[in-house]
């Protein structure tokens, strides 16, 4: 093990924004190091294995693609700067999407990575909408989402004003908010925008093997540029003098120093690890739950379940559709439930359906499914009625899921050509990821600037504000520049 105790830049968890800012900052000749408390990377974008099957978790697919050639896009942004290849990633297509309302789909809309696919579809379902949706696109695409200084404004205020239909508002909500949203009901304009170019204007793609292609690509780049990295190895706390970051307590007990500290864990996570000099050990707050904190994590949490087939999805009869945005009420509510799960709306992955090549198809069947869910109707509750409640919501979840599907003949197939499966609750994503109150997308306030209350601790990742799998790669990016390479 490394025993440096001063680096010029500290990193505090290895998910995808970390190692991006990592490598970045390497590349530079800076001495980096990455925190990690876990025994694995990528944090909320990561993999298990079970019994040697391994399961991506947070991968549905990853937005943002182009095809080769296509300037000036996010994706193009981040491998050159991270110096990847676009083989590296393999990227694999989706064969189509599609959003689902009523209670079985009955109000359907696709879309493809090609935009002319959805304005069609629109100008089908909702003609009278046409002009508005053209609009607002071109809207989008004048929007300066990477922007660090912008005033932020209410989505469903700017999209109104091009789109009248209250359907086709939640329907082109939907997606967005489900892929990357922390806040109830509405977003943010540039959060709608960057979500809104990375599905629809641009599209979904995946690694043959998912997203450990992904990870193992940035462990390499940033091995090779020299970076370092401790692994089960968190941080415990932080203490400062004067406004100054000036150690990093380990687990261990360890004492750390760094000139500038980066965290991807989140902002009221990483709040919650400041102490001054002078309190008193231990008086930092490092608990999941009920931080002494000012910054107050997100209310929206998730379940997915997963289920691992004997064959493929088009066997039986679920071969067209890649992920599948369903919402089966009148309006689409995307709020914290009162009860444990809100099977009414969520999202169905079928990995298989991704366009690998002829004659190229996953080894098993997959059918994953994700609902919103509530994290202190699952927090505490004792192991026995846990693993009951899984049982019963990993049920009602599959069956509310198949009614946005076509039919299965017999109605059990599913259920025969299950080979295992698996669930996870907001309990399981706060206890591999240390996330408050299981918040996947953290904070409703996001800190475009990465600036905290310290003056060389900086925020990456979900909380400062770009969505999805390449956005946390260039939130990384971004602030690794904004921070400390541009300012040498």
């Amino acid at each position: 093990m490394n025993t440096a105790s001063h680096y010029d830049v500290a990193i505090i968890g290895a998910g995808m924004s970390g190692l991006a800012a990592g490598i970045r900052l390497a590349h530079f000749g800076k001495k980096v190091c990455i925190f990690e408390r876990h025994n694995a990377v990528g944090g909320l974008n990561g993999f298990y294995s079970i019994a040697g099957r391994k399961f991506d978790v947070g991968l549905h697919a990853m937005t943002n693609f182009v095809r080769p050639g296509v300037k000036g896009t996010p994706l193009g942004k981040l491998l050159r700067q991270l110096r990847i290849d676009r083989d590296e990633f393999a990227l694999c297509e989706q064969k189509q999407s599609r959003i689902a309302f009523g209670p079985r789909g009955e109000t359907s809309r696709r879309f493809t990575n090609d935009l002319v696919c959805l304005e069609a579809e629109v100008a089908e379902k909702f003609p009278a909408q046409a002009d508005g949706f053209r609009a607002l696109v071109a809207a989008v695409r004048t929007y300066d989402d990477v922007s660090l200084d912008a005033t932020p404004e209410s989505a469903r205020t700017v999209v109104r004003r091009h789109i009248s239909d209250p359907l086709l508002e939640d329907m082109l909500f939907c997606p967005l908010m489900y892929y990357g949203s922390a806040t109830e009901r509405d977003m943010e304009f540039g959060q709608f925008v960057i979500m809104f170019k990375a599905l629809f204007l641009e599209g979904f793609a995946r690694p043959y093997d998912g997203v450990r292609v992904v990870l193992r690509v940035l462990l390499e780049k940033y091995r090779a540029a020299g970076g370092e990295r401790r692994m089960k190895c968190g941080v415990k706390k932080i203490l400062s003098r004067d406004g100054h970051a000036t150690t990093l307590v380990l687990d261990t007990g360890e004492e750390i120093t760094a000139t500038h500290i980066i965290s991807s864990i989140g902002a009221p996570e990483t709040e919650s690890l400041l102490t001054t000099s002078a309190d008193s050990p231990g008086s930092a707050q490092s608990k999941f739950e009920n931080p002494k904190s000012k910054i107050q994590s997100g209310p929206l949490s998730f379940v997915e379940t997963i289920a691992i087939l004997n064959r493929q999805p088009a066997d039986l009869g679920w071969g067209s559709d890649t992920i599948v945005f369903f919402n089966d009420s009148a309006h689409f509510d995307y709020a914290q439930p009162t009860a444990q799960v809100d099977p009414r709306s969520g999202v169905i992955c079928i990995p298989n359906n991704f366009d690998f090549g002829p004659d190229r198809t996953l080894p098993e069947g997959i059918f994953r499914v994700t609902c919103l869910a509530r994290y202190d109707a699952w927090a505490h509750l004792p192991e026995g009625t846990y693993r009951a409640d899984k049982q019963r919501w990993f049920a009602e979840v599959q069956r509310s899921a198949q009614r946005f599907l076509p039919p299965l003949n017999p109605a059990d197939a599913l259920t025969a050509a299950t080979l295992t499966t698996d669930m996870f609750t907001p309990r399981t994503i706060t206890k591999f990821t240390g996330h408050f109150g299981g918040a996947i997308y953290g904070s409703a306030v996001k800190h475009r600037q990465g600036r905290t209350a310290l003056d060389n601790l900086y925020l990456c990742g979900t909380d400062q504000g770009f969505l999805g799998i390449v956005g946390a790669m260039l939130s990384g990016i971004s602030m690794a520049n904004y921070h400390i390479l541009q300012k040498g």
